[in-house]
Order: structure tokens, then C-alpha cells, then sequence
């Protein structure tokens, strides 16, 4: 009863305007994720009454966020009206910061990428690296009209503290303290939201707001595969950030006892058995290539060559499976997600490598018995950074609120 009451007293603290809002994101929200749908299926599934739901569509439609059209179902008599999000009139600048490559994108709301490019990008400083990436944002959203962005999201491979938009230590960019925040502002005029976020977590949140998995609960591990290792970790939806900014740094968790020296002074760390360098080098070890050989040498080559049946390829990648496996299995057993949402190339060859990644995952014993955790591969149409970077900014539209205790 004491519980009851606290909850109650909480509840009476929130004006009318925020529980508008927060009703105006639960319906936005269900129309975002089970479009088309009628009035009366937005009152039934969210337990709002229907004259509540219908000022607030009414509302929606009015900002041109929802669209509406009959439903084309053939039922007898009077078709409802559908809604669905409108599209291509809501876009956001999405830039995915890292070396060799840099890509800047206009997305719809829905996270559609409308436009997009590409920056060879080497260790160069934010003052050179940013202006160019705004001059591509700003050329890319003239050819589309004369659409305002609502808000720019950047997402970075390294260590960020996105409350104040500083970029702590990106080690292939070669930057330590950038407020990145501040280095964008210098070169927009709009006065819209700039949120940067590290690469994995900002994945995790784009296959929570814009991938295809039906989940029960947002529970999820996005483990992004690169030429290092990072995780996304969400909770309810919500991404863990951790007390120095630095959770899912699983890279540097140490899989091999006494295993090879990392740059980072410990030994035997993840990423050195299960980053996208690694299976080209094994490959290259065992061809016996020069250096020049192994120099040129590509993760698309070694995925060539295993899919045409080369032994010592088709060895590269099942080892490398393997050593992801034991990573995924150690972050399941401390965290226990619904599923481990896995990004990079190693989704083009995922039926080639899924067997090893389970097996080494799960092991043996009573933990491999009770396996509930899906192992998967991401549900996200384009590179996970840069749909990261976009969700930054489509998640302030479905979730236009804020609550002070």
C-alpha cells in the first residue's frame, strides 16, 4: 500500500503539459512501429481514450509527422482511416566519424537514408576533418529541397561523453578531448540539436528505434566488429554510458590468457583474436604471401576465397568465429540480454560463421542448456555507425519530452 501511494504521489507531480507529451510520443511511437494503423487501434493498444488519442493525432497531422489514408482492407461499409509517418518532410544529418572512412547522410525519419557520402579519412584533427563533413551534410540536403535537418547526430569509434558532446580518445582518428559539440556549431547556422554518441552504443539505439526485431523487451548487446571491437548496451531501451563513458570497451577484455601484447599494455585482449584485421592476417599467414601480398590484402578477398572453397580462408573464418564466440559467451553470462545483435562485414558471410559463433558461445555444461539468448546478425539495411548517428536525432522526435523530479 506504501509502495502504491509513492507511486500515485509521483504520478500527480507531472503537469499536463509534459503528460501530453508523453502521451504524444506513446502514440507517435505506436503508429512508428505498427503503421498502418487506425484511431481505434492506437485507443486499444495503448489504453488512451479515444478522444484523448484523436486531439493528439489531429495535432500530429497538423505538423506533418502523420500521414492518413483509407484502409484499403475491403471490409463492408465506411474504411477507417489509416495512419502512417509521413515521409519526406522530417530529415536529420547523420555523420559517422572514423579512419580510413568518414560518412556523412540525410535521413527520413523513419531511417531511410535519402542521401549519402563518403570521406577517405586519415588521422587528421576535428578542425580539418569537421568542416568537410558539414560542406557534404549541407550539399547532400540541396539536392533534396529546402528541408531544415532536426537535428545533427555524430557518431564516433571512441570513447565519448555524449552529455557534453566531447569526444575523450578516438585512437584510429588520433583525437584525445575534442569538444566536438562546439567544432560542428562552428559551422552550422540553424540552431538545431547536435548529439554525438561512440559507435556502438549509438548502433544499439538504431536497432532499437529503426531495426526489424520483434522483441519482448529492448534487452539487447550491439556488438559492432571493426578494426576494433565496441559494444552497445541497452537496458529498457535506454544505453548504458557507464561512469567514465567507457562501457562496452569489450575489445579489451582478455580472452587469451598470456596471449599476444595489445597496444593497450594488456595481453591477450578480444580484439586482437576477433577484429576484421584479424582473419586477413591468419589468412595471409597461412598463404605464405609476401608483404606486399599481405599488404593488399582485403577482408572482401578472404571472404571471396572462402566462399570459394579455399581451405586456409574458410579456416581464417571459422577460428575467427570462434573467438567471437567465447567474447559474445562472457558478456551473455554477465548480462544475460534478450539477444547479441551482431554489426560489421561479418554479416555478409554470417552462414558461414553462425555455427561457430553459437558453439563457442555457449560452450558446454548447464549454461549451454538453458541458452535463451538469440545470437544475431543486424537487422539495420546500412552501416550501423551511420544509422546510429541518424537515430541521435530521429529519437528527440519520438520522444519530444522531458520530466524534473
Amino acid at each position: 500500500m506504501h509502495t502504491e501511494k509513492l507511486k500515485q504521489k509521483r504520478i500527480t507531480r507531472i503537469n499536463s503539459k509534459v503528460g501530453r507529451d508523453i502521451n504524444r510520443s506513446i502514440i507517435l511511437n505506436t503508429v512508428r512501429k505498427h503503421q498502418p494503423i487506425s484511431r481505434a487501434e492506437i485507443s486499444k493498444m495503448t489504453r488512451l481514450n479515444k478522444s484523448t488519442v484523436s486531439i493528439i493525432v489531429s495535432s500530429l497531422l497538423n505538423e506533418d509527422l502523420l500521414v492518413e489514408a483509407p484502409d484499403r482492407g475491403g471490409g463492408i461499409g465506411r474504411n477507417p482511416l489509416d495512419l502512417s509517418l509521413k515521409h519526406g518532410k522530417h530529415f536529420v544529418g547523420a555523420i559517422s566519424l572514423d579512419a580510413p572512412c568518414t560518412r556523412v547522410a540525410v535521413v527520413d525519419m523513419d531511417g531511410t537514408i535519402k542521401a549519402r557520402d563518403e570521406i577517405f579519412t586519415k588521422a587528421v584533427s576535428p578542425d580539418t576533418l569537421i568542416p568537410q563533413c558539414i560542406g557534404r551534410l549541407n550539399a547532400l540536403r540541396s539536392t533534396l529541397g529546402p528541408h531544415r535537418f532536426h537535428g545533427i547526430g555524430v557518431s564516433v569509434a571512441g570513447i565519448v561523453d555524449s552529455t557534453h558532446s566531447r569526444v575523450i580518445h578516438a585512437a584510429n582518428l588520433q583525437w584525445n578531448d575534442v569538444d566536438l559539440g562546439a567544432k560542428i556549431r562552428e559551422h552550422i547556422s540553424d540552431n538545431d540539436p547536435i548529439t554525438v554518441e561512440n559507435d556502438a552504443k549509438a548502433s544499439a539505439l538504431a536497432e532499437v528505434l529503426l531495426g526489424t526485431r520483434n522483441t519482448a523487451s529492448p534487452n539487447l548487446i550491439f556488438l559492432l566488429l571493426g578494426a576494433g571491437i565496441g559494444a552497445g548496451i541497452a537496458i529498457h531501451g535506454k544505453i548504458i554510458a557507464g561512469n567514465t563513458h567507457a562501457a562496452g570497451e569489450v575489445g579489451h577484455m582478455t580472452v587469451v590468457e598470456g596471449g599476444e601484447p595489445c597496444p593497450c599494455g594488456n595481453a591477450g585482449c578480444w580484439e586482437l583474436y576477433a577484429s576484421e584485421r584479424v582473419p586477413v592476417r591468419w589468412y595471409a599467414e597461412k598463404k605464405q604471401s609476401s608483404p606486399a601480398s599481405q599488404a593488399a590484402l582485403t577482408l572482401s578477398d578472404v571472404f571471396g576465397a572462402a566462399r570459394g572453397g579455399d581451405v586456409h580462408a574458410l579456416h581464417a573464418i571459422h577460428l575467427w568465429g570462434q573467438h567471437i564466440g567465447v567474447g559474445i559467451g562472457d558478456m551473455i553470462r554477465i548480462l544475460d540480454p534478450e539477444m547479441v545483435v551482431v554489426g560489421g562485414a561479418i554479416t555478409q558471410i554470417w552462414d558461414l560463421v553462425s555455427e561457430d559463433i553459437n558453439d563457442a558461445a555457449w560452450g558446454r555444461g548447464t549454461f549451454a542448456r538453458k541458452r535463451t539468448t538469440a545470437i544475431l546478425p543486424t537487422s539495420l539495411p546500412d552501416s550501423p555507425p551511420l544509422l546510429g548517428a541518424a537515430a541521435l536525432s530521429i529519437r528527440r522526435i519520438f520522444e519530444d519530452f522531458s520530466i524534473s523530479l
